[in-house]
C-alpha cells in the first residue's frame, strides 16, 4: 500500500515524542504489561511467573521498537520486532499449546501505549491542524504495526511449530497437560508416551531462570537437583523457553540446604519443590504445589533461589491477599518485623526447635549465652509473649525472610 508522507513540521513532532519517550520507563512498561495481562483470555499468561515476566519483556520491547523506528523515520511504517523477546513468545505459545488468535492483551497494551502518546502530542503543539495531522500519522502507524506484529507472531509460530515437529516431545506435552488437569487417562499408556512411572512416589520441581541469557543454565540443574534428590532418573518437560518442569520418583523432598549446595554450579536457576506424592493424584498435586510455591515468590518479590512448598504453604494461604498479609506481620511481630535479620532467624530457629536453647544454638553455630540474649531483646520487640501464638510468629517470620535476600536458616 501507499504510504502518506507527513509534513517536515510533523516529522519533528514525532521526532521529539519519541525521543522523550526513550527509554521506555519501567513504570509506563509496567502499564503496558498489567494491561495486556488484564485483558488475556489465556491465563497461563497470568498464572505462571516465567510467561508474565515474558509478556512484560515483550511490552516494553515492542514499544521501544516503534519509538526507536518513529525516532529514525517518523510516521512511517514500522516492521514488526524480529527480537529474541517475539521469538520467545511465540516459543512458549507452541510449548503451552495456547491459541496464537489472543488479540485482547495486545490491543489492551495498544490502548495504553496509544493514551500515553495521545498526552504527548497534545503538550507538543496547540496549532489544530498539526494536532489533527500529528495524530492521524500516529494512529495509522501505531494500529499497522500492532496488526503487523500479530501476524508476525503467528508466522513465528509456524516456523516453530515445523522446527519442534509433532514427534515424540509434542505427545509427552499434551500428556503431561492432560494428567495435570485430572483427565481421565489410562496410566499404562500415560506411562509408554513419558517413559516414566506414574506408579508409587513423586516429588515435582520448577526450575525456572529471570533471564533468557541463562537458559542454558537449565538442563544442567535439572541433572543437579535429580541428584540431590537421591534419584536416578526424571522427567522434563520445558513449559516455556525459560523455565524446566521435573519430577523425580522419590517419597521426599530434598532439604533446602542440599538443593542450593549444588546449583552453585547453576547460580541464576531458582527452582521450587513441590510436596510427595503417590500415584496419578501426587504427580498432579505435587506439581500444582511447585506452582503455587512459584506464584507466592512473584507475589511477594522474593530473591529467594531454592523453596518447598512444604515450608511454606502457610505464607501462600496468607498472602492471597496482599494488604492483609501486611496487616498481619505488622500486627504479629510489631518492631521485630523490622529487626536485624539475624534475630528474627533467631527467633524463627527458636520456635522450629521446640524452644530448645541449646538446639537453637546448635542450629545457627552460636553460643547459648548469645541465643539468650537475642531471644531476650526479641522478647522485647513483639506485641505479645513469645510463646504466646508461636505459630504466628513462625509463619509471619518466614513471610519476612522470603523479601530478604537470605538464604534460609531451616
Amino acid at each position: 500500500m501507499l504510504w502518506p508522507n507527513p509534513s517536515d513540521r510533523v516529522c519533528e513532532l514525532i521526532r521529539q515524542i519519541a525521543e522523550s519517550q526513550l527509554p521506555v520507563p519501567d513504570e509506563v512498561a509496567d502499564q503496558l504489561w498489567r494491561a495486556s495481562q488484564r485483558e488475556t483470555r489465556q491465563r497461563e499468561y497470568v498464572e505462571d511467573p516465567v510467561l508474565s515476566e515474558a509478556d512484560r519483556r515483550l511490552n516494553k520491547a515492542n514499544m521501544t521498537h516503534w519509538l526507536v523506528s518513529n525516532l529514525q523515520e517518523p510516521g512511517r511504517r514500522v516492521t514488526p520486532a524480529k527480537g529474541s523477546e517475539m521469538l520467545i513468545f511465540a516459543r512458549d505459545l507452541v510449548l503451552r499449546g495456547m491459541d496464537v488468535n489472543e488479540l485482547g492483551s495486545w490491543r489492551a497494551a495498544q490502548r495504553v501505549g496509544w493514551g500515553l502518546w495521545v498526552e504527548q502530542c497534545f503538550a507538543a503543539t496547540t496549532d489544530r491542524d498539526e494536532l489533527r495531522e500529528l495524530l492521524e500519522v500516529s494512529a495509522n502507524s501505531l494500529t499497522t504495526y500492532i496488526d503487523d506484529s500479530i501476524a508476525a507472531v503467528g508466522t513465528y509460530v509456524d516456523e516453530v511449530r515445523e522446527e519442534m515437529g509433532l514427534g515424540a516431545q509434542a505427545q509427552r506435552h499434551t500428556t503431561v497437560q492432560l494428567l495435570l488437569q485430572g483427565a481421565r487417562i489410562s496410566r499404562g499408556r500415560a506411562e509408554e508416551q513419558l517413559g516414566y512411572p506414574l506408579a508409587g512416589h513423586h516429588v515435582a520441581a520448577i526450575l525456572w531462570v529471570d533471564s533468557p541469557a541463562d537458559v542454558h543454565e537449565l538442563e544442567r540443574a535439572a541433572e543437579y537437583v535429580m541428584r540431590a534428590c537421591r534419584a536416578t532418573r526424571r522427567l522434563t518437560l520445558p513449559p516455556s523457553t525459560s523455565a524446566l518442569w521435573l519430577w523425580v520418583p522419590v517419597h521426599e523432598a530434598p532439604p533446602t540446604a542440599a538443593v542450593l549446595h549444588v546449583l552453585e554450579k547453576a547460580p541464576n536457576v531458582r527452582v521450587t519443590l513441590g510436596r510427595p506424592g503417590a500415584d496419578l493424584p501426587g504427580f498432579r498435586q505435587s506439581h500444582l504445589d511447585a506452582a503455587a510455591a512459584q506464584r507466592l515468590l512473584a507475589r511477594i518479590g522474593s530473591p529467594r533461589q531454592v523453596v518447598r512448598y512444604e515450608d511454606v504453604h502457610l505464607v501462600d494461604l496468607l498472602t492471597a491477599d496482599l494488604s492483609q498479609a501486611e496487616h498481619f506481620v505488622a500486627g504479629t511481630l510489631g518492631n521485630l518485623a523490622t529487626a536485624d535479620p539475624v534475630l528474627q532467624l533467631t527467633v524463627r530457629t527458636y520456635v522450629a526447635e521446640g524452644y530448645s536453647i541449646s538446639n537453637t544454638a546448635d542450629r545457627l553455630f552460636a553460643h547459648r549465652n548469645t541465643i539468650d540474649r537475642r531471644l531476650a531483646k526479641a522478647r522485647t520487640m513483639l506485641p505479645r509473649p513469645l510463646d504466646h501464638d508461636p505459630t504466628s510468629i513462625a509463619v509471619a517470620l518466614m513471610l519476612v525472610e522470603l523479601r530478604q535476600d537470605l538464604r534460609p536458616g531451616c
